[in-house]
């Protein structure tokens, strides 16, 4: 059975915080590749309405609640949510916090949020088609939906053991769950190849105008994640949606 990502992510947290250190000041992809000041991708915020699904600790939220945007955060952990709340307190902004399933958006009216954004949450979630149908009925039309996520060619090797050859361990058309432990905690990822992405995209009415497979930072520091097999396989997918018509 796959595990309880929310559940693993409230045991998980306190540890994951203390040793990630993600910055507030700008939004973040995924480890060791450019951030938003590089890429990009999300335009002037100020008095934008921006929706962060998967928001962790919130520090994207934070982030863009500093550019003068509204910022919403969704998420599915407790823990996670708590650490959020405390940050945003730290940090002197206000941002809405929520915790629940990432398709759970009916607490938003149709096509009111200008963004919506979600750093490396949507590999915890099976049926990304619900998710990015209601994503596009709260999009105004024409509004991003811009997203990373583990990139699906990563998950054919196994980086454990940096003495092994990097060898091909799954098929990249196995989209059975992957289960592992991080920290000695059980988690559960779902493989969505990009075809997958682009499907699903379509069929919920977007046309995808951006697909990034960055290269890593070529200098460090290097993240609590850095394995030497990022130089040669891509390990992050980010995609940029715009919403098409109702």
């Amino acid at each position: 059975m796959p595990t309880d990502n929310a559940a693993a992510w409230d045991r998980h947290s306190a540890g994951y915080q203390a040793r990630a250190q993600l910055p507030t000041d700008v939004a973040h992809y995924g480890p060791d590749i450019a951030t938003e000041a590089e890429l990009k991708l999300l335009g002037n915020l100020d008095g934008k309405r921006v929706l962060e699904l998967g928001c962790g600790g919130a520090q994207c939220s934070i982030a863009f609640a500093k550019q003068g945007a509204t910022a919403i955060g969704v998420d599915f952990s407790t823990d996670q949510l708590a650490f959020a709340r405390r940050s945003a307190e730290r940090e002197g902004v206000r941002i809405e916090l929520r915790e629940g399933d990432l398709a759970d958006l009916a607490f938003l009216r149709a096509e009111t949020i200008d963004l919506v954004f979600s750093a490396y949450a949507f590999g915890f979630v099976e049926d990304l088609g619900r998710v990015f149908r209601q994503v596009h009925r709260v999009l105004k039309t024409d509004a991003p939906l811009v997203f990373s996520l583990p990139h699906p060619a990563y998950d054919l090797i196994d980086d454990d053991d940096p003495e092994q050859p990097l060898l091909i361990r799954r098929s990249y058309f196995d989209r059975t769950p992957i289960d592992y432990e991080w920290n000695g905690i059980e988690f559960t990822d779902y493989h969505h190849t990009v075809e997958d992405l682009f499907s699903a995209l379509l069929r919920s009415g977007y046309r995808v105008d951006t697909v990034l497979e960055p290269e890593p930072n070529p200098s460090g520091p290097r993240s609590q994640h850095w394995r030497d097999a990022f130089r040669l396989v891509p390990r992050t997918l980010i995609v940029r949606a715009r919403k098409e018509g109702r």
